[in-house]
């Protein structure tokens, strides 16, 4: 069975998937115990292993679970995710977490579910909805489980989007002092974060933005802001975000998004669009029977009953508003529409500046690891000629993802993909700058603490992992 993760997590040297037999780091559970003789471990025709003693008895042994923090702190790659136990991150226990505030009085959660709009646009597709008929849908659906608060990713994208495109004006203009300040590499999908920091490591990591993806900016909102509003402390929220992407429950469990004084993770649980599904599906509901709800529009970007979303790709636009941005910060642009160049192939494109007949500025966008890893290579040569690009690890980027709703029997999967595209791009396009509501929220909530935990609360930091150099971690 194919792995749920992005591609760029299941690489080796060899092919493009391992099994947890040969790179991870707790194959099976050993239970140490004070005075036992030394035991044999063998392997079953089944694949179990068994512990043999000196006097011939035999023990199952039982598989170690394996948490997400175990995966990223391992210098291997993810496994599958049938072996990669995600005991806290799918619908289950969110089902579970609704359970239990319905029958104890001491553990109450307010819970809030974050919908991104690749997952909003895949489920709107699979039920011929518009994607705000599914945001208003999902909202009464999710209210009706017990969920108190609905709120869409678009809003934090806003502020993901402003900031990045700060942060590549800021890079620019210093990049002959530094030489690793550009390319600026995006650092919204997981999937690529993950493989910069443990194959590229110390070399990628200086080029990629340190501004927080949508998710993780929301985790910021809800149990920071949110939570101060609502008179709660973060450990009372439960928190979370519905993606088109698997990789994202990775991201939810960086110990670099773990709020050490509270105790608690800023997205406590994510699920993917075909999890809702499921969801759906377990308690016999059709989204097109479900009545519509009012939109929760505190953390919401929409006007009336309409939401509003971002110009450029199906992966946030970043590539769009960055450059629109500097064209008109640094040289005093208005561009009104893109050229896209497609090099290689649809996954890889470019959009160049020019003044005075000079190329000054030259973005691309680099769509799957096959494109990525001439990117990096190009980058390593010093070939590269770009100031920006937008990485995502998945083919067409995350209205693609691998958490998305896949397509029914007999129906084409390029052809569902065409349709989500289209029921995303239907939305109606806001300009970052043009949000008054995030605009109040960075003079009221992120002046306020001051300026450098408002850096902390909008941007991150990555980690080189170190390789294993030691046997167990070699392939025979």
């Amino acid at each position: 069975m194919a792995s749920h993760f992005s591609g760029v997590l299941q690489l080796t040297d060899l092919d493009d998937f391992i099994t947890p037999s040969q790179e991870c780091v707790k194959p099976v559970k050993v239970e140490k115990k004070q005075g036992k003789s030394v035991a044999k471990i063998q392997i079953e025709d089944d694949g179990s292993y068994v512990q043999v003693n000196q006097d011939g008895g035999k023990q199952k042994l039982e598989k170690a679970k394996i948490t997400l923090n175990d995966c990223l702190a391992c210098s291997g790659c993810i496994t599958s995710a049938e072996s990669v136990l995600i005991t806290q991150q799918s619908h289950e226990e969110l089902f579970r977490v609704l359970r239990n505030n319905k029958t104890s009085e001491t553990e109450q959660k307010v819970v809030v579910v974050s919908v991104s709009p690749q997952s909003r646009a895949s489920l709107a597709a699979r039920y011929g909805l518009s994607s705000n008929e599914a945001g208003r849908r999902l909202t009464s659906f999710f209210k009706g489980l017990g969920v108190h608060h609905v709120f869409d990713t678009s809003f934090s994208r806003t502020f993901s989007l402003l900031e990045s495109q700060r942060e590549f004006v800021e890079r620019f203009q210093r990049k002959e002092q530094d030489r690793k300040a550009l390319p600026m590499l995006t650092s919204a999908c997981p999937g690529w974060i993950c493989y910069a920091e443990k194959t590229h490591g110390e070399f990628i990591l200086p080029y990629v933005s340190t501004t927080r993806s949508p998710q993780q900016m929301m985790g910021s909102l809800v149990k920071g802001y949110f939570a101060e509003q609502q008179g709660l402390s973060p450990q009372q929220i439960y928190h979370v975000a519905v993606m088109p992407c698997f990789d994202k429950k990775l991201e939810a469990s960086r110990s670099d998004f773990y709020l050490n004084k509270a105790e608690t993770r800023e997205v406590d649980c994510v699920i993917t669009s075909g999890e809702v599904l499921k969801m759906l599906e377990e308690e016999n509901v059709s989204l097109n029977d479900v009545h519509p709800a009012p939109l929760d529009t505190m953390f919401s970007s929409v006007t009336g009953d309409e939401f509003l979303s971002h110009a450029g790709s199906g992966s946030g636009g970043y590539l769009h508003h960055a450059f629109t941005y500097a064209a008109k910060q640094l040289f005093g642009e208005e561009v009104k529409e893109l050229t896209y160049k497609t090099l290689r192939n649809k996954d890889f494109q470019e959009v160049t500046l020019e003044k005075d007949g000079v190329v000054v500025l030259c973005f691309a966008s680099t769509y799957g690891f096959r494109n990525i890893q001439n990117l990096v290579q190009k980058l390593k040569r010093g070939k590269s000629p770009y100031h920006f690009v937008e990485v995502m690890a998945c083919p067409s980027g995350c209205l693609n993802g691998g958490g998305q709703v896949k397509a029914l029997p007999g129906e084409n999967q390029k052809e569902l993909l065409q349709k989500v595209e289209e029921i995303y791009k239907a939305e109606q396009p806001q300009a970052p700058e043009d949000d008054t509501h995030v605009a109040e929220l960075y003079q009221s909530w992120l002046h306020s603490v001051g300026e450098e935990r408002a850096r902390e609360l909008l941007h991150t930091q990555y980690h080189t992992v170190e390789k294993m150099t030691n046997g167990l971690a070699m392939k025979w």
